[in-house]
């Protein structure tokens, strides 16, 4: 009995979680400041740890943990230093088996918060009084920040350096320019890392503080319908999965139909047909025309360098505008239900209005939701660029550098440089250039070959291990403001992982599972479950996707499916804002569902309640 209380009381701790048979090692494939240590047991198992599963689904290469770690500086920072956020004090970080977990620190002294609050009011009204201008601003910044990224280039040494270096009198050689060029190259990530969160933490802030006061001056409403209140917002995530609508009604027009429909055909062999057909030409320019940037959209959310861009590879938008083509031919409209959403959105507005009392209980209502329509579209176009465009070429240019290693013999392939940490990435270069400088043999070719190998075998033990969905020791609230909104991770989300654990294993017999409801409505249908991108092909029409998070992506799935659940993710996640947008049910922050459902069973999904029901 007191074995299952201390699993009802508690999450198990980081320092007893076993390591995977083949992953023994793990701990070098990252900086000491990501490991937990003996020396601070006490402090960190009372802490509450959650498995980051939106932004790394799978273990971390050493190098992809530039994304985590810049996140962890820049995200925090704002919260602690810049904004003041009064309950917050940002969020901690720790890789365990090569999974991200992380930690928010809160502050819960009244005094402290109340102190705190005045700063913020200050500092955050400046920038809600200037958003229009200041975001106008930051969309310059960052796509100064892209077009820097996408001018670097990595250029091999030569086997002489050349004259012009000798007549110019520059004094600097290929061997700086290499080194200076990586150098930027990290320096251009952390940038647009500061720019992710200048306005992002104030996005959430001022929808949390819209939802509070919906939640005090109109009881018992639904979170789904207080998200109803500010949607209908066109968001940039939106205009990809528009370029391929759009592309797949060109195709029609164009005769060019038959092309994109066929089975077992590439999206290289597609292209090649439609260049040889008449009309062929103008398709194939609009085509052009929509990559860039459109088509700068990862499979995943842009953390992980194997999530490769549309641009990269076109299978995912090519299938999609194969199922385009097909209910465009049946006579179906293919256009997000925007009118209806926008009508929705209205008449709530216009009934919870009705509802308030007097005109100065009204005041604070138009203003509070007048600030969240107009910073919301902020929360999601900024992923777009930093995440997705951004992120998707700074890969790309890492691979750039990993083809002049292979050049040298350091890397059997260039996709090899992500099994280095950044820091690594410094040494193995110095060791190059000391052999171009001093015709030495480096020792890079006789260390890293053995090395990724055996950094290899690690990761593919890790990736079989399933990470349990929180650590430690559950805390009292949570209030961090990202916690809440993006994760979904609340006071009663806490519980309710607690109690599916009390159940064993996660494996209750209880046929419900409980998250957030996340956009209003119920459906019912076979489940179809999604661990990785590469599944997305089998999703067939009037299934329930069931899956860990979403990516913007996949934005073309939600135009066949019924509804959507997810193990992560809160009322700003993508699944739910995308499911809000196409008028489909969704619970998100399950925990549990890609564990507890399996494809082909019948679920209900109720998008009302937070409620997920196996019906078999």
């Amino acid at each position: 009995m007191a074995e299952v209380k201390e699993r009802i009381d508690r999450f198990p701790s980081p320092f007893e979680v076993e390591v995977p048979p083949g992953a023994e090692g793990w701990e070098r494939l990252y900086p000491y400041y990501y490991l937990f240590r003996d020396e601070d047991r006490d402090t960190e198992e009372g802490k509450f740890w959650f498995f980051d599963g939106m932004h790394n689904p799978e273990p971390i290469y050493p190098f992809d943990s530039i994304m985590n770690e810049n996140w962890w500086v820049a995200l925090n920072q704002y919260t602690t230093r810049v904004w003041v956020v009064p309950p917050a004090l940002g969020i901690d970080h720790r890789v365990v088996n090569g999974y991200l977990y992380i930690s928010p620190n809160t502050i819960t002294d009244p005094e402290r918060i109340a102190e705190r609050a005045t700063h913020f009011t200050e500092r955050a009204g400046y920038y809600f009084e200037h958003w229009d201008e200041l975001y106008a601003n930051w969309i310059r910044k960052a796509e100064d920040v892209i077009q820097r990224l996408k001018d670097l280039t990595f250029e091999d040494l030569p086997e002489r350096e050349p004259m012009e270096t000798i007549t110019s009198g520059r004094g600097l050689m290929s061997s700086f320019d290499l080194l200076r060029d990586y150098s930027a190259l990290l320096d251009n990530m952390h940038e647009i890392g500061y720019l992710h969160f200048e306005m992002l933490g104030l996005g959430y802030g001022a929808y949390l503080t819209f939802k509070e006061f919906c939640g005090k001056a109109f009881p018992g409403i639904g979170d789904q319908t207080i998200a109803k209140m500010v949607a209908g917002i066109d968001i940039l995530f939106f205009r990809p999965d528009d370029e391929v609508r759009n592309l797949s009604q060109l195709a029609i027009d164009s005769s060019l139909a038959e092309v994109f429909t066929r089975d077992d055909t590439s999206p290289e062999q597609m292209l090649e047909d439609v260049a040889a057909r008449p009309g062929g030409a103008a398709w194939l320019e609009a085509f052009e025309k929509a990559k860039d940037p459109w088509f700068w959209l990862a499979t995943g959310p842009g953390y992980c360098h194997q999530h490769r861009a549309w641009v990269d590879d076109l299978t995912v938008p090519f299938q999609a505008m194969r199922g385009y083509i097909e209910k465009l031919q049946a006579g179906e409209d293919i256009r997000r239900p925007l009118e209806h959403i926008l009508e929705e959105r209205d008449r709530l507005t216009a009934e919870y209005r009705e509802l308030l009392p007097t005109e100065e209980d009204k005041k604070p209502f138009d203003d509070l939701v007048q600030l969240a329509r107009t910073v919301y579209p902020f929360v999601e176009n900024h992923n777009f660029y930093v995440e997705h465009w951004h992120h998707s070429m700074f890969w790309n240019k890492v691979r750039d550098l990993g083809q002049i290693f292979v050049n040298h013999g350091f890397l059997e392939d260039r996709e090899d440089i992500f099994y280095l940490h950044r820091y690594e990435v410094y040494d193995a270069l110095y060791d190059l250039l000391a052999e171009w400088a001093t015709e030495t043999p480096a020792r890079g070719r006789s260390h890293w070959p053995g090395e990724i190998a055996d950094r290899k075998r690690i990761i593919e033990a890790l990736r079989k291990w399933q990470p349990p969905p929180a650590l430690g020791t559950p805390p009292e609230a949570v209030n961090e403001p990202f916690t809440i909104m993006l994760w979904g991770i609340t006071t009663d989300t806490v519980k309710t992982w607690l109690q599916v654990l009390g159940g064993g294993d996660g494996e209750t017999a209880s046929n419900e599972l409980r998250g957030f409801a996340a956009a209003p409505g119920v459906a019912e249908g076979p489940a179809r479950v999604i661990t990785a991108v590469e599944q997305l092909a089998e999703v067939q029409t009037g299934e329930i996707l069931v899956c860990p998070i979403t990516a913007p992506s996949w934005a073309p799935v939600f135009s066949r499916i019924k509804a959507a659940v997810s193990d992560i993710g809160g009322i700003m996640a993508h699944a739910a804002i995308v499911s809000r947008e196409y008028g489909l049910p969704a619970v998100v922050g399950t925990g549990f569902a890609t564990k507890r459902i399996k494809t082909g069973q019948m679920v209900r999904v109720d998008g009302d309640t937070g409620v997920v029901t196996i019906l078999d």
